[in-house]
């Protein structure tokens, strides 16, 4: 007897012309997402599906010509449909109602789901392990791989689900076999839990329990049976499902795991902030040194650090120039062994990408050390290579009231550095005296000089008229007093700090801080005591409204999380509009005293931490598994400075579960950026780093969310996730 299975293959059945139903065919050797169920261990055989197993006679069309007569018969897995041809054997008489009847019964029971990416994860691993390429592992490779992938099993259990998985019966598995085996193995037992929850007869979320669950528990308010029907749509990956509106497991674990079941709100992932307002407004995600790729004193300098800078959405870039071999400008960190590249290099780089992450504009920090000659020179590789890129001019040729804002500077270079006069002088054609011009307020011998509360050296150097020309909206200068700025200074005026000066400023006059940089810009960049390129903390200088706040980008920590994590908003474009209270002169906000604004309506964040999936290894050490903890981190005005962390597990790094709550009040949420880390617990040394993840508060969604992890540089390692359930209220 001849006989066809099929299976990932589509088939229509008709009945009557107006009876359809599609639905996916497995075979014994496709992967649903838990253990193959018979009938006899799990579905309720009734009517409809006693007459599936009898079999019935169908029409299986293929085009609008090519319609054939077949029988079809369900098999006892309660997955494969077998059907034979007329040709081969008479054609046995069915009903074909109770076969529709019974592929709808059978498919709310146990629907069907293609390969996605975690099982092409899965492959990839196996075929990493699969030393001798002949597509099967014994159980001591299987459980050497799962060492591999983090995994530590009860040996035992893992033989009994080995010995389930090897369909063949060979003592082996092969790869579909081991994706088997792994989903057998990691069971989502957490959503599970969740789904069941909500779903009436605990096999699928009809749309009103997939409506409730988003109701209450996604906190969705608006239009939720729209929202429902297109996650539906988007997620499920049954047709059969679809048809009858509703969300199978697999679907529901499957909308967790996507971007709109993220803990961060993907509506402020996209470009979602006015970009109209003055340039002050913003803060802007800004690098120091951006030359150099390691330290300070003997670091390598490359034009790539502008690359990696620019490509990550930095709008601020700095350039350290010096007199160069044969009248070319150079690039590097005085007086240090660094090594050196040419400044016109750099000004290609930046041509080249400074708009490849983000259309709006890039600042380009000069410190000047050279000679008028070679300043000349770089004027000349500015224009040249640059050339519209380049503002050299106020944008409607007017002189200006304030400063322009990031959408009419879009695609736009500035220039920062020292400028002969004012921009209303080069408006009127008057020209300072060029004698006169002060260069670099921010070399590293007044930087340190200040650090050991010094009197600071403002070196004087002559400047080009050239390179001066090429200043507009953002010319350096010295830095009096608040009082000062207040009365003499100019908008498009940018004075430069220390990191210890700010936190000076800050916590003698945090008020007036916020209010000068609600008028014009500021950057502030490490001390030149950190010669190991380390970062300070930019969190406190967001905090007093300062705009241009430059940290090492080559240097991976909790800093450089920090920056990723507020600019991951809006686009990734560089740019976040700063709060209300920190644009509007009007107001007083004073960073250490926030309870005393107005508007202020502190905040209750609940974080449940469920469980973690996939954790990477932190040890290469044959047999090492992780003990993980994760610690919460708020990060943002001194009030709301705190973290708090889980227990620890012993030896999972698969698929720990904790369900610990952790509970915060947040005075400041505007200002709040919330980290989670993940680490391997040691009670004798210091836990090494796992894996995090840093958002704004304000992008945070509540509800049930996965969180998917990042590597110590910002990259992601999927599929490492943490499943948390995350509440904010309201506390007066």
């Amino acid at each position: 007897m001849a006989s066809t299975e099929r299976s990932l293959r589509k088939f229509t059945f008709m009945w009557k012309k107006s009876s359809v139903v599609s639905v996916y065919l497995f075979n014994p050797g496709a992967l649903p997402s838990f253990p193959v169920l018979s009938c006899s261990s799990g579905i309720q055989a009734d009517d409809d599906l006693k007459s599936m197993f009898v079999g019935t006679v169908m029409r299986k069309i293929k085009s609008r010509t090519w319609k054939k007569q077949r029988y079809f018969r369900l098999q006892e897995d309660c997955m494969t449909i077998w059907y034979k041809s007329k040709k081969n054997n008479p054609i046995r008489q069915g009903c074909p109602v109770h076969l529709l009847e019974g592929l709808e019964s059978l498919a709310a029971t146990h629907l069907s789901f293609p390969l996605n990416a975690i099982s092409r994860w899965i492959c990839d691993w196996f075929k990493k392990a699969d030393k001798n390429r002949d597509g099967q592992m014994n159980f001591k490779e299987v459980r050497n791989l799962l060492k591999m992938m983090n995994v530590d099993m009860n040996e035992h259990h893992a033989l009994r689900l080995f010995t389930m998985a090897d369909k063949s019966q060979s003592g082996t598995l092969e790869d579909d076999e081991f994706v088997l085996f792994y989903k057998m193995l990691t069971q989502r037992e957490d959503v599970l839990r969740v789904f069941q929850e909500y779903s009436s007869d605990g096999q699928k979320l009809m749309l009103q329990d997939l409506k409730d669950f988003l109701r209450e528990e996604q906190l969705h308010e608006d239009g939720v049976q729209q929202y429902a029907l297109k996650l539906i749509e988007r997620y499920e990956p049954s047709d059969t499902a679809k048809m009858l509106q509703a969300m199978t497991f697999d679907g529901f674990l499957m909308y967790l795991s996507s971007s709109e079941g993220s803990i961060f709100n993907p509506n402020m992932v996209d470009l979602y902030q006015d970009m109209t307002q003055p340039l002050c407004h913003y803060f802007i995600s800004s690098s120091h040194n951006t030359y150099l790729l390691e330290d300070q004193i003997r670091g390598h300098s490359s034009v790539e650090g502008y690359i990696r800078a620019l490509k990550r959405g930095c709008r601020c870039v700095e350039v350290d120039c010096w007199d160069g071999p044969n009248g070319e400008p150079i690039v590097y960190h005085g007086h240090t062994f660094t090594s050196k590249i040419f400044f016109k290099d750099v000004v290609t780089v930046l041509g080249n990408y400074a708009f490849k992450a983000s259309q709006y504009p890039v600042i380009l920090s000069i410190e000047n050390h050279c000679s008028v000659e070679q300043q000349k020179v770089m004027a000349q590789h500015l224009t040249q290579i640059l050339g519209d890129k380049l503002l050299k001019s106020p944008l409607d040729g007017k002189i200006p009231i304030g400063l322009p804002s990031p959408e009419d500077l879009k695609g736009k270079i500035l220039l920062k550095g020292k400028k002969i006069g004012g921009l209303e002088n080069c408006m009127n054609g008057v020209v300072d005296d060029p004698l006169m011009g002060e260069v670099s307020d921010e070399e590293d011998t007044a930087e340190i000089d200040d650090d050991h509360h010094r009197n600071d050296s403002i070196r004087h150097r002559r400047l080009s008229k050239e390179l001066s020309d090429c200043v507009v909206y953002c010319k350096s200068v010295h830095f009096s007093s608040f009082k000062h700025s207040q009365i003499h200074s100019k908008f498009y005026e940018i004075s430069s700090f220390t990191e210890s000066k700010t936190r000076k400023h800050i916590r003698e006059a945090g008020s007036e801080f916020v209010l000068h940089n609600a008028r014009q810009l500021s950057r502030v960049y490490p001390s030149g005591l950190r010669t190991d390129s380390s970062n300070f903390n930019p969190q406190d200088m967001w905090n007093a409204g300062c705009q241009i706040v430059a940290l090492n980008f080559q240097t991976a920590g909790v800093e450089m999380d920090l920056n990723d994590g507020l600019f991951s908003q809006n686009g990734h474009c560089g740019y976040i509009l700063k709060p209300t209270f920190m644009r509007n002169t009007d107001e007083r906000f004073d960073p250490e005293n926030p309870q005393n604004r107005d508007g202020y309506k502190p905040l209750s964040l609940s974080v449940q931490v469920i469980s973690g999936q996939q954790l990477p290894k932190v040890n290469i050490k044959e047999g090492s598994i992780i003990d993980p903890l994760v610690r919460v981190e708020i990060h943002g005005v001194p009030l709301d400075q705190a973290k708090q962390e889980t227990r620890y597990i012993d030896n999972n790094g698969f698929n720990p579960v904790w369900h610990d709550t952790l509970q915060f009040t947040i005075h400041v949420p505007e200002l709040a950026l919330v980290r989670f880390v993940v680490e391997d617990y040691d009670k004798t040394s210091k836990n090494d780093f796992v894996g995090q993840f840093t958002l704004p508060f304000i992008c945070i969604q509540p509800g049930y969310r996965h969180i998917h992890l990042l590597s110590k540089d910002g990259t992601s390692i999927p599929p490492s996730s943490l499943f948390v359930h995350v509440r904010i209220t309201k506390l007066m």
